[in-house]
This record gives structure tokens, C-alpha cells and sequence, in this order.
């Protein structure tokens, strides 16, 4: 987090506006106090995948999750 007065935030305006599209938070003080935080404007979600080809992906060995973890429970 970056944190800068009011008078060097207007000279660098462009380059504290970088670091908040890089994910930086940026603090303003006036008078050594905190007046503004910039921070990165919210990315859209990304999309999870379509869960019916993830299934058909793995495949399905026709038997319960129950029947799955007793068999695994039961082996050791």
C-alpha cells in the first residue's frame, strides 16, 4: 500500500493511477492523516466451466459417493 499527501499525489497523479490498476492500494493524506483510498476497480468473476462437461470429463463409475468411501474406508 502506498501511502502519499495530498500536494505529491497531484504530481503524480498518472503513476498512482498505475499502481492501482496493478492491484496497489493507494492512501491520500491531508496533514498526515488518512482522507482517500483509491483502490483496483473490481474485476469481473471469471466463469466457472460448464459442470455437465467437467462430469462427462471424468466420467461416472455408476456407484454411490457412499458406496465409493465405504469401499476406500474399508480397504485400509
Amino acid at each position: 500500500m502506498t501511502e502519499i499527501n495530498v500536494r505529491e499525489a497531484r504530481k503524480r497523479f498518472g503513476e498512482l493511477l498505475e499502481k492501482c490498476q496493478r492491484g496497489e492500494e493507494v492512501t491520500i493524506l491531508r496533514h498526515g492523516k488518512a482522507v482517500a483510498r483509491w483502490v483496483p476497480a473490481e474485476r469481473p468473476a471469471k466463469k466457472l466451466p460448464i459442470l455437465d462437461a467437467f462430469r462427462q470429463e471424468i466420467g461416472s463409475s455408476g456407484r454411490s459417493s457412499v458406496e465409493l468411501i465405504r469401499e476406500e474406508r474399508d480397504a485400509r
